[in-house]
């Protein structure tokens, strides 16, 4: 993988962060993690309890941020600062709405099932969590958006890739090595 390649992968919901995530890892021989399963305490139904930032820091720190590689995909932007001078390089995921709409749609039916139909138990926090996903694009919105985003990735000291996630993830995964390639030309 090289020396000390500690790779952030973020863009907003349904973008692909963990696939590419998954498979940049493998590409590279190292280990992927994914921001929700430190961010989130295992609860039924998922995703209702959040950890204090400094339980998440710590347990990332327990798991891997003292190894010399590693990829991280998920959102940092709002609680990560003291993890961001471990990042050497960050990947910046964008796509349209629509085929945004479309995965997360797919994902949510393969991970919950009738749960989330009409009448499901999660049915009301499934339509919530897509209201979130798709404001993320919304000029002015609150919380994670492409402008917050935009505004973290321009204070950020180290090389971000860009890449529009409308390709299969094995394609990004090549684009990102590329860009890496790029970056420590650059250095």
């Amino acid at each position: 993988m090289g020396a000390g390649r500690r790779i952030h992968i973020t863009g907003a919901s349904g973008t692909g962060t963990s696939t590419l995530g998954r498979t940049l890892a493998t590409r590279l021989a190292s280990q992927s993690f994914d921001t929700d399963d430190f961010y989130w305490r295992p609860t039924d139904p998922p995703f209702t309890e959040s950890r204090p930032v400094a339980d998440r820091l710590a347990l990332m720190e327990a798991m891997f941020l003292t190894r010399s590689d590693w990829v991280l995909s998920g959102s940092l932007y709002s609680w990560g600062a003291p993890l961001m001078p471990r990042v050497t390089h960050v990947v910046f995921l964008t796509l349209p709405p629509g085929p945004r709409l479309a995965r997360l749609r797919a994902r949510e039916r393969l991970r919950y099932g009738a749960r989330i139909s009409p009448g499901g138990d999660l049915e009301a926090m499934h339509r919530g969590f897509l209201a979130w996903a798709m404001s993320y694009d919304d000029p002015g919105a609150q919380g994670r958006s492409r402008d917050a985003h935009e505004a973290w990735l321009a204070t950020l000291p180290v090389p971000v890739i860009r890449l529009t996630s409308d390709r299969p993830a094995e394609e990004l995964a090549k684009a990102v090595l590329a860009g890496l390639d790029e970056a420590v030309a650059a250095e």
